[in-house]
């Protein structure tokens, strides 16, 4: 399967909204919180998806939203889906690593995510790409599961300097 990383579009939006309804079982965004991420917030939404192949059409597999506020360093993952079909061949550490990239080229230093608690697989992919717990977060999501707010710093610091917070 070819994959392929984009910027996410308007015209995404149907995909974006599918892929919610699949990957999640509760705390989905609507359609109408989606269309706001694509067009109005001070964010950027990529996408990975199956390149179309023969008469098949490229398929959407997951896609994540940063949030950045304007004259902050710190950056928020604030959405992150892969297809449940597609998990476990390495496209989240492929998205991740993009999204990464992007907070980095708006000159981020630091980037942050709430994940819920009961998400091992997801926890798993962060801490391995250097997120580190920062707090607890009881009874954060709608079903009243607890989540964990996590962090990881996107600049190099020299020994014994502060990071940037904000």
């Amino acid at each position: 399967m070819t994959t392929r990383l984009r910027p996410a579009t308007s015209h995404d939006l149907d995909a974006l909204y599918r892929l919610e309804q699949s990957a999640f079982a509760g705390d989905r965004f609507s359609r109408r919180q989606l269309w706001h991420l694509l067009n109005r917030a001070h964010a950027v939404t990529w996408v990975v998806e199956r390149e179309a192949e023969d008469l098949s059409p490229a398929r959407l597999l997951g896609y994540g939203t940063l949030l950045f506020r304007h004259g902050s360093r710190r950056s928020r993952l604030y959405s992150f889906c892969v297809h449940p079909d597609a998990r476990g061949g390495g496209l989240g550490r492929q998205l991740l690593e993009c999204l990464e990239g992007e907070a980095r080229a708006r000159s981020s230093a630091r980037l942050g995510l709430e994940v819920r608690a009961d998400n091992r697989v997801a926890l798993k992919l962060y801490r391995r790409m250097g997120f580190r717990l920062e707090r607890w977060l009881p009874e954060y999501y709608e079903d009243g599961c607890a989540g964990w707010q996590m962090t990881k710093d996107l600049e190099t610091l020299p020994a014994g300097a502060e990071s940037v917070a904000d």
